[in-house]
């Protein structure tokens, strides 16, 4: 199925500034005591919704009146190379920019593109007390936030309030996320990382999904006033969130991957045992009746994540964990 591109490439140079040496990093500080907010795009370079938000974040006129607010772009790189005519093929160009966040390869002798940017932006995140990274689907799927398995990463993303689906997981068996980097993997430190999944990538709905949340951010983190948020607030619902707790990542293992029929994501499967793919000569099925299926990939190599299986949990979850 090919998907049209319904946004253009936005032209990010009004973000090309240098915040304590790293280039694409704008920052604007209160002066006043607060959070480090950090708003974080493209550490996929075709994800475009992201920096779109960004601009408009700017343009809007909206600054910290406590605190600090960052507005970063991260593989640069990635971005740059994008061709509309084939818009799959910049999510990287080295490597997967959002598998790399742990010291072994931080700290090791790689010279990839993606890491060689991490390592620039190292002081950045981790200087952050709170961060929204943005990002898109290559499917379909309505937007959707992942709070990571950790109690304050939901309680975060239910202060949103939006979108409706939550997804709590524990990441990839391929490589750490940024949002499970360093403080914010540690349930001690106050520092969160939270991801927004906006929409199909060049969906025009993505734009104003995108951007919701990053007022949210401003917002629920008290760095700007909530009445000077609420005339920049793009008129969406606000439905009542569900959260969705991923049981079953499903990594792929062998070198044919098929689902038996096209899933956009959210999907839900009424009955247990239902084949849903085939991994090789292995079927893949659901573990449990109502069985969510969360952001299935077109990307589908061996070690990669094809699928998350999860299921609908009580209200509650949402600040309590297993």
């Amino acid at each position: 199925m090919t998907l049209p591109i319904e946004i253009e490439k936005p032209d990010i140079t009004p973000l090309k500034n240098r915040h304590d040496g790293i280039d694409w990093v704008t920052t604007f500080d209160s002066g006043r005591t607060g959070p480090h907010v950090v708003i974080n795009a493209l550490i996929h370079g075709n994800e475009i919704s992201g920096p779109w938000s960004l601009l408009r974040l700017l343009e809007s006129g909206l600054r910290p009146q406590a605190g600090k607010l960052s507005l970063a772009l991260a593989n640069i790189e990635a971005f740059n190379a994008f061709d509309p005519a084939d818009p799959g093929a910049t999510r990287y160009l080295d490597e997967d920019m959002n598998r790399l966040w742990i010291p072994e390869k931080l700290e090791g002798s790689g010279e990839t593109i993606e890491l060689r940017r991490a390592r620039e932006l190292l002081p950045l995140y981790r200087s952050a007390d709170r961060l929204l990274d943005l990002h898109s689907m290559s499917t379909p799927s309505p937007a959707l936030m992942i709070s990571t398995i950790r109690a304050k990463g939901r309680v975060l993303a239910k202060a949103f309030g939006r979108p409706q689906f939550v997804v709590a997981d524990r990441g990839h068996a391929n490589g750490t996320r940024l949002i499970d980097f360093g403080r914010f993997a540690d349930p001690a430190d106050p520092a969160v990382a939270i991801l927004l999944e906006a929409g199909q990538h060049w969906a025009r709905v993505a734009l104003d999904i995108s951007y919701a949340c990053c007022l949210e951010m401003l917002r629920v983190t008290g760095i700007v006033d909530e009445r000077d948020i609420e005339a920049h607030m793009p008129d969406l619902e606000k439905p009542e969130q569900k959260l969705v707790e991923v049981t079953h990542p499903v990594t792929i293992r062998n070198g044919t991957f098929r689902f038996e029929r096209d899933f956009t994501g959210l999907d839900i499967i009424e009955t247990a045992g239902t084949v849903i793919a085939m991994d090789g000569d292995e079927p893949v099925v659901t573990p449990y009746d109502n069985c969510v299926l969360v952001m299935p990939s077109k990307r589908l190599g061996p070690g990669l994540t094809a699928v998350r299986l999860g299921r609908l949990v009580s209200p509650d979850a949402f600040v309590e964990c297993p």
